[in-house]
């Protein structure tokens, strides 16, 4: 009894450990970090899923009262009847009712996610095979962030999604992001501030989230890319006022420095 005490105690702690990236044998949504997340799961579990139970256990009551009701052995002689109105009527009215139930809410999530609020800081993600480059707009920052192979990992770092640059913003403030992509369609996706936009080639698609916890979170391409779809993770590290205003110091230096050096390969290149 200890023992299994033990192993269901093992298994929670983790999630809450790793609450911002996926974890083995999970059946839920991550943790929400954002409000738009919190608003998707409390969608999902306290309207869609009853719905969904309720559809399903009603369908296979159904079904097993036909068996049971209408089995050969039990009607010699089957019913001819071909239709009847009001069964018809009731299931086509029933579903269309609850279809309007589950897509006002529905509606009214998705338009206040395309409501983007005043912006703190914006953010340009571009899309590439197979990674992410980022922009700070406001700051002159330009990086590429590549997945870290598997061979170089630390301890800490976890497989596929770890990268070498991450993406740092300040926690409680609305990050507003602008998302293309270079070659191919890529989507810049994060579960748990509940944000999931297309990298289109050629065109510009924006969204918005508020980190309310610091931490690291892990996201991953969610359009298919390429032969590397794979492995082209997205991070992005939530911090204080303070250390980003420190992150910011060390990033204007630390970029340009990298941009000249990418320069200067360029020119002996050609």
């Amino acid at each position: 009894m200890k023992k299994i005490l033990f192993i269901f105690s093992t298994f929670f702690v983790s999630q809450e450990a790793f609450a911002n990236q996926p974890v083995d044998w999970q059946l839920g949504f991550q943790k929400a970090a954002s409000e738009s997340m919190r608003d998707i799961v409390a969608f999902h579990d306290k309207l869609l899923l009853p719905i969904i139970i309720a559809i399903s256990v009603f369908v296979l009551f159904l079904m097993l009262y036909a068996c049971v009701r209408f089995r050969a052995s039990a009607n010699p002689n089957p019913s001819k009847r071909t239709h009847n109105v009001t069964v018809e009527v009731l299931w086509t009215l029933i579903p269309c009712l609850i279809l309007i139930v589950m897509a006002v809410p529905s509606f009214k999530i998705l338009y206040k996610q395309d409501a983007i609020p005043k912006a703190d800081l914006t953010i340009k993600a571009i899309g590439y095979q197979w990674y992410w480059g980022y922009e700070y707009p406001d700051e002159n920052i330009i990086f590429d962030s590549y997945m870290i192979e598997e061979k170089d990992l630390k301890s800490d770092q976890p497989r596929l999604l770890a990268v070498d640059n991450e993406v740092v913003v300040p926690v409680n403030k609305v990050v507003k992001v602008l998302i293309t992509a270079n070659d191919v369609l890529h989507a810049w996706a994060l579960p748990s501030f509940g944000v999931k936009r297309d990298a289109v080639p050629g065109r510009i698609n924006e969204t918005w989230f508020k980190a309310e916890k610091i931490g690291t979170y892990y996201g991953q391409c969610s359009e298919l890319c390429g032969i590397k779809h794979a492995f082209m993770p997205i991070t992005v590290k939530v911090v204080s006022d303070e250390e980003y205003k420190e992150w910011l110091s060390e990033a204007r230096v630390k970029f340009a420095k990298e941009e000249i050096e990418s320069d200067k390969l360029k020119i002996a290149s050609k």
